[in-house]
Formats: structure tokens, C-alpha cells, sequence
């Protein structure tokens, strides 16, 4: 009996130290090796993020690379809990591109403490001094696109005096500034000559005859016009406007609008307006609801950010950082405490002219998704 009981103390003994690995019970859990980097992407809710999400998945694989990615439903909390989430997991670099640029700072500064590599995606992290690196497009260059269309269509039209609207992302995204910050240096020129005449923000009006504005400035003018990514916030701000506009305001009418989403719900109220005879509309990020629009004539132009760049760019990051080197740096981006190194990523202007070439043959997107072409 004595030998039985020395015997089931030894297995028992010789069993649970490996129960204890599986277990997380003191050794390194099944799920601390299994993912090496982490992505927090904003919301599923938007074609943006699920073709990142697409794009990842595909390109990580590729990689040989173990990844994670996690949703944050718009909500900074759950961004947080995302990255802690990710944190107990053991990766060694996180990819976030954050809902509130301000309120990811709690979420960066964490994942620092545990000794992560943070690399801010797509937008900038404000207000920490623990982002390790951006990977971005020229955020800038985006809205001068979407200004320079305009100014070359207005140039084709001619006239004085044209209908300008102008419409702008969410205040707590620092990608909004900068949209806002280039399309402004553009097309401001063209607001203190005459050629363009601001209808719908009084803040924009009031600052038209300076060159160069503060971020305090934009901000006044982002607060009257913002859309905040929403489709349907861009569908009431602009269907309050136009109610608010004469007839002499509508007419032929240049849209300075967002992105691809909120582009397609402005377009769309414009439409409606049977006072507006015809409207030039922005965008960016390549939709294919919005190449399909362009395509038909409802939207006029978009900014293809091509994901697979970015995308190629970011795990090129985590990678460096995985292997105890430091990515490639070509600018710095101030977040309101750090000057972060970033290699912005070239973008590309698409119209009905170029929609083809620019989409189809370049293989961003398989001609069989649309129709018209």
C-alpha cells in the first residue's frame, strides 16, 4: 500500500508541472507563443478596415508571421482592452490604428511598459512619448488631391464665385487635420481670388484670406463641417445645408468631401436637390462601392491609399522590430510629444479617366466587382 501511494505522489508530481505550461499555471501559455505582433484596427463597420483586415491576414501569412487581429468597435475603451488582450499574449510589437487619437495614448503607454513595440497605423497616436514608429500615406497629399481636382475642374468650367462646400473628418482623428491642413493649402488660393465662394461654414469664411492656418483654426472650422467618418452624420450635415443654401448657392457645386463613405452620402444628397444641377464630389480610399460610383458618375473622384502598401509597410516595421532593428525613417510626425519616424507611402488620384488602369490593371481590384467598365 505504501509503495502504491509513493508511487501516485511521484506521477502526480511529474504530471503537473506540464498541466501547469498548458494551463498558464506559472509557465509560458500555449497562447503567449502564438501570436508574435498584434493589430487593432477601429471598426468592422467600414470597407476600410475589413480590406486592412484582408490585406493582413494575407500578407502576414506570407510573412511567416503569427498575427492577431482585433476590432475596437469605434469605442477607445475596447481599443484598450484590445491591447491588453494582446499584452497577456506575449506579442512583441502591436499595429494600432486608433479610434480617439488622444485616448489611444493610455493604450501605447501600456503596451511600452511591457516592453512592446508600438507602431501607430494609418492615424497617429497623440500625446505619447511611447509610439515607436508610423507607418503612413502622406496624409497632407491627400487632401491637396482632393483640392487640386476641384481647382482643375473649376479651371475648366471657368467662372467666378463657384459654390464650394466643404466638408471634413472626425476632430478626434489627427488624419483629419492633415486632409484638412493640405486641401486647405491648395484651394485657399483659390477662395482669395474669387474663383471659389464657401457656402456652408462661416468659421471657413471667416479665415478664407489666410494662407496657413492653426491647428485651434482648423479645428473651428473641422467642428461646423465634420462628418466624423459617419455616413449618415454627412447625410444630415449636408441635407441641412443645401435646406439652408438659396438657389444661387446650388447649382453646379464642388464638394470638398472625406472620404469614400461620407463622399457617397453627400453625393447622394446633392443629388436629390433638384436645384443642384451638378456636383464634383472627393474622396479617398477606394471604395468599391465608390469605384462603382465613379464609374456611374455619382462620385467624381477618389484617393487610392493602396492597403497593400501600407500594409507592406507595417509588417515591414514589426518585422525590423522583431529582429532587434529599427525600420526605415524618411519624416517624423510630431504627436504632441514626440517627433515619431514614419516612410510615408505614395498615393494616386483615380477618376473615370484613369479608374481602370488605376484599379483594374494594377490588380487592386478584379474588373468582375463592377459593372460600366
Amino acid at each position: 500500500m505504501k509503495r502504491l501511494v509513493f508511487l501516485s505522489i511521484m506521477i502526480v508530481a511529474l504530471v503537473l508541472p506540464s498541466m501547469a505550461v498548458f494551463a498558464g499555471g506559472g509557465g509560458e501559455t500555449s497562447s503567449s507563443s502564438k501570436f508574435a505582433v498584434g493589430v487593432v484596427l477601429p471598426t468592422k463597420d467600414e470597407e476600410r478596415w475589413t480590406q486592412d483586415e484582408t490585406r493582413f491576414r494575407a500578407a502576414f501569412k506570407k510573412a511567416g508571421v503569427n498575427v492577431q487581429i482585433l476590432f475596437s468597435e469605434k469605442d477607445s475603451a475596447k481599443e484598450k482592452a484590445n491591447v491588453e488582450s494582446l499584452i497577456s499574449t506575449g506579442v512583441k510589437a502591436i499595429i494600432i490604428c486608433p479610434v480617439d487619437a488622444s485616448a489611444a495614448a493610455a493604450a501605447a503607454d501600456e503596451a511600452h511598459a511591457a516592453g512592446i513595440k508600438v507602431i501607430s497605423y494609418d492615424r497617429l497616436i497623440r500625446d505619447s512619448a511611447n509610439v515607436d514608429y508610423y507607418v503612413t500615406f502622406d496624409s497632407v497629399a491627400v487632401g491637396a488631391a482632393w483640392s487640386q481636382y476641384l481647382v482643375d475642374r473649376a479651371a475648366a468650367n471657368g467662372g467666378k464665385g463657384l459654390n464650394l462646400y466643404v466638408y471634413a473628418g472626425a476632430a478626434s482623428d489627427n488624419n483629419a487635420f492633415l486632409f484638412f491642413q493640405g486641401a486647405w493649402q491648395v484651394i485657399q488660393p483659390k477662395i482669395a481670388d474669387g474663383t471659389f465662394k464657401i457656402v456652408n461654414s462661416s468659421e471657413a469664411i471667416a479665415l478664407q484670406g489666410k494662407a496657413n492656418l492653426s491647428r485651434e483654426e482648423m479645428a473651428r472650422i473641422i467642428g461646423q463641417v465634420t462628418t466624423n467618418w459617419s455616413p449618415a452624420d454627412a447625410k444630415n450635415i449636408a441635407e441641412s445645408n443645401l435646406t439652408a443654401a438659396s438657389t444661387a448657392q446650388k447649382g453646379v457645386c464642388y464638394v470638398l468631401s472625406p472620404n469614400d463613405q461620407t463622399a457617397r452620402a453627400i453625393g447622394d444628397a446633392f443629388a436629390a436637390d433638384k436645384a443642384v444641377t451638378k456636383y464634383y464630389t472627393t474622396g479617398q480610399d477606394a471604395d468599391k462601392s465608390s469605384i462603382q460610383y465613379i464609374i456611374d458618375g455619382k462620385q467624381s473622384m477618389t484617393v487610392l491609399k493602396d492597403v497593400r502598401t501600407l500594409v507592406s509597410d507595417a509588417i515591414a516595421a514589426a518585422v525590423a522590430y522583431l529582429k532587434g532593428q529599427n525600420p526605415p525613417k524618411t519624416n517624423t510626425y510630431n504627436n504632441g510629444k514626440v517627433d515619431v519616424p514614419a516612410k510615408p507611402s505614395a498615393i494616386v488620384s483615380v477618376t473615370k479617366d484613369n479608374v481602370k488602369a488605376a484599379i483594374i490593371d494594377s490588380g487592386y481590384y478584379p474588373a468582375n466587382l463592377f459593372t460600366g467598365l
